[in-house]
């Protein structure tokens, strides 16, 4: 196929100059010194410009790109439904129906009355190009919703209050909330969290239902960092509301009971450097987990009186990684991992005997799942494997029995026998055991003459479950092994695992990738070149390191809202994602060495005169996470300097954020695209 020219984005002289060292920036004008309003004429012509040349791209593909989303939705029940899940005298559940994007959210009673819609968000859509549900809560009388809304993908959320019984929304609260609002447990009042213009969740506060949003009480503000972020939480017995505060790696915990949200707060723990602790409540005491003591975290118990002091319940432990505890009235559930694999435990209060909730796979994802209520009969678990649908069991400790409630189903067909799913370790160049979990099918041969795609994140101490995905079946299905490398940078094996890929040893991150690569084509999974890679945001970053380091190993890379431009946003502390970010990256502002390091990995400013793979590069206009200029800054210096004429696209969503478009439709139709991006490069 002939594509015309692709846009040029013209260079215009800019620099700027720290540490002694001098940086050019002749992109710097794509960022629209309005933003967030983006009104630039120059910015948006060649923003529509690139978004033109995709267009131009994908016409002769529209076939292939239409194929891949029929085949993927066809393995999606169109009108499927969520296991109810009981929380007082109701149960509550939610569905789609067939032909829609959104989902319906239903109620009944326990005595078995008529189901009731308590909210539609097809209809609350409308025709918007973008609606997102951030949160969804029903007051504890059960007579009033509480829904957070964004409706351009900026997220600021619109927290409107909705009677149940007429169906009609009473109040909006706020149009810059974030988070997931607590109802205090009369039903009187709401405790919520707004941003402030940086886009960062800076202030907790209370509303009385019926009163004037304007007064609502602030019950905490952040004022001492700006890079803590606050947000507020109930406890499982309903006993207090916790508001938090905190940055990627200190937390600092207050809170006042809940039937008196405006009471002075109480602080649990000072906040420290490295210091990380969150809460709940049961049996008239607090239950933390912490990593004071042990990197993989333990648990600990105070008395609320007292909340500083910590007696020791649960020891630290170099094979058990703690992830988070809930404190329910029969057993504190612990959430843990070990080598790599979730664990679901829980805890007897009264002997401290811990039992594990049984799995028999060799490479699993687990969790537990709602539990809404603080004594339930049994607690809701969801489980999957990368050969197993997504399963939703009820655990009941009394017999230790597993109920199946609900196993995903694929309409158009599925036949595990087909696949095979391994864990394979590969040797880094430092000498650490990278996991590896691949799906393949079980007639692929291992010779070099296949074809793979390798996805990864690697960052925030965020893991990437082996769980299932009905999507990347249409890859596997062409002759691809699909692998997700458990790189440093996330938590994978242990927080030590998350530490390891950060700060000064981020380089870690990017080098696991390539040596997976490199691992995995070494084990006759694919040659040279026909290899895919996808990461988005943080994992976008890492695509740009890596295409930067060793690009002839890939055929085609797709990175989605990618963060490339990472020396000048960590240098920018107005953006909403600097300021909280430096725990992770290092401050560039003040330490030199963090600003040399930033600046010999950052993919934009390391981009230079040689071939480079084919791109798909994603973005949103009005993404506050990772800004729109970041991909097209990025875009357009590879246009400039690479010296092969492989296919690079730009897309840029001009009415979405951070995720993409929004709808479950709308959302898989862009995974075809990129599929099909990866189709046509790799045969």
């Amino acid at each position: 196929m002939t594509l015309p020219t692709p846009p040029v984005a013209e260079q215009r002289p800019y620099s700027y100059e720290r540490h002694g060292v001098r940086v050019d920036d002749p992109w710097h004008w794509l960022r629209d010194q309005g933003y967030p309003n983006v009104t630039d004429e120059d910015v948006l012509d060649y923003l529509k410009a690139e978004n033109a040349y995709f267009e131009a791209w994908k016409g002769p593909h529209e076939g292939l790109i239409e194929d891949l989303f029929q085949e993927m939705k066809g393995r999606i029940k169109e009108d499927d439904a969520s296991v109810p899940l009981k929380n007082g005298d109701w149960l509550y559940w939610s569905e789609f129906k067939t032909g829609t994007q959104y989902r319906l959210w239903h109620r009944k009673r326990l005595d078995g009355s008529q189901a009731q819609l308590i909210y539609d968000e097809n209809a609350e859509a409308g025709d918007r190009d973008y609606f997102k549900l951030g949160a969804i809560s029903v007051s504890r009388d059960a007579k009033l919703l509480a829904t957070l809304v964004d409706d351009n993908g900026s997220e600021r959320f619109k927290l409107i209050v909705r009677d149940l019984a007429t169906g009609k929304d009473i109040e909006t609260v706020t149009d810059v909330g974030i988070g997931e609002p607590v109802w205090t447990p009369d039903s009187k009042g709401i405790v919520f969290t707004e941003v402030n213009d940086q886009w960062r969740s800076y202030r907790a506060r209370y509303h009385r239902i019926g009163d004037d949003p304007a007064k609502a009480v602030t019950l905490y503000e952040e004022k001492d960092d700006i890079a803590f972020s606050v947000s507020a939480d109930r406890a499982t017995d309903d006993s207090l509301i916790f508001i938090s505060t905190g940055n990627n790696s200190s937390t600092e915990v207050r809170f006042v009971p809940a039937n008196d949200p405006t009471a002075p707060l109480t602080l649990v723990r000072a906040r420290q450097p490295e210091l990380e602790y969150q809460c709940d409540a049961a049996h008239g005491r607090l239950w933390i987990y912490t990593n004071n003591g042990h990197v993989n975290f333990r648990v600990m118990s105070a008395d609320p009186a007292n909340p500083g002091e910590w007696r020791e319940e649960v020891a630290g432990s170099d094979q058990t990684y703690i992830r988070g505890i809930g404190a329910h009235r029969d057993h504190l559930i612990i959430s843990a991992r070990v080598d790599g694999l979730d664990q679901l435990l829980l805890r007897d209060y009264a002997t401290g005997e811990i039992e594990r909730v049984p799995f028999t796979e060799a490479s699993y994802s687990a969790g537990f799942a709602g539990n809404p209520e603080y004594a339930p009969d049994a607690y809701r678990l969801t489980y999957s494997s990368m050969v197993t649908p997504a399963t939703t069991y009820d655990y009941h400790p009394a017999d230790r029995r597993l109920d199946v409630l609900k196993v995903q189903e694929i309409p158009s067909g599925y036949d595990a026998s087909l696949y095979v799913t391994e864990r394979v370790t590969i040797d880094a160049r430092d000498g650490a055991k990278i996991p590896v979990s691949v799906l393949r099918r079980k007639d692929m041969p291992l010779d070099g003459s296949g074809k793979l795609f390798i996805y990864a994140y690697g960052a925030y101490g965020i893991a990437i479950p082996p769980a299932f995905s009905t999507s990347r079946l249409s890859l596997v299905d062409r002759g691809f092994a699909y692998a997700i490398a458990h790189i440093r940078g996330g938590d994978d094996l242990g927080y030590q695992w998350f530490l390891d890929g950060k700060l000064k040893k981020r380089t870690n991150t990017f080098n696991d990738f390539v040596d997976v690569t490199r691992g995995l084509i070494a084990k006759g999974y694919a040659s040279a070149g026909r290899v895919a890679a996808q990461g988005g945001s943080a994992g976008g970053e890492l695509m740009g390191a890596v295409v930067n380091q060793a690009g002839e190993l890939y055929g085609a890379v797709v990175a989605d809202v990618p963060f490339v431009d990472v020396l000048a946003t960590m240098l920018d502390d107005t953006l909403p994602l600097t300021p909280g970010e430096w725990t992770e990256w290092g401050n560039p502002i003040t330490d030199p060495d963090a600003f040399h390091l930033l600046k010999s990995y950052s993919p934009y400013d390391n981009v230079t005169a040689k071939p480079y793979p084919p791109l798909l590069i994603t973005g949103g206009l009005h993404d506050p996470r990772v800004t729109y200029w970041e991909p097209t800054k990025w875009a357009a210096r590879l246009r400039a300097t690479k010296t092969d004429d492989h296919l690079l696209l730009l897309k840029i969503n001009m009415g979405a954020g951070h995720g993409g478009k929004s709808g479950r439709w709308n959302s898989l139709y862009e995974v075809a695209e990129a599929y099909a991006f990866v189709l046509t490069q790799i045969d």
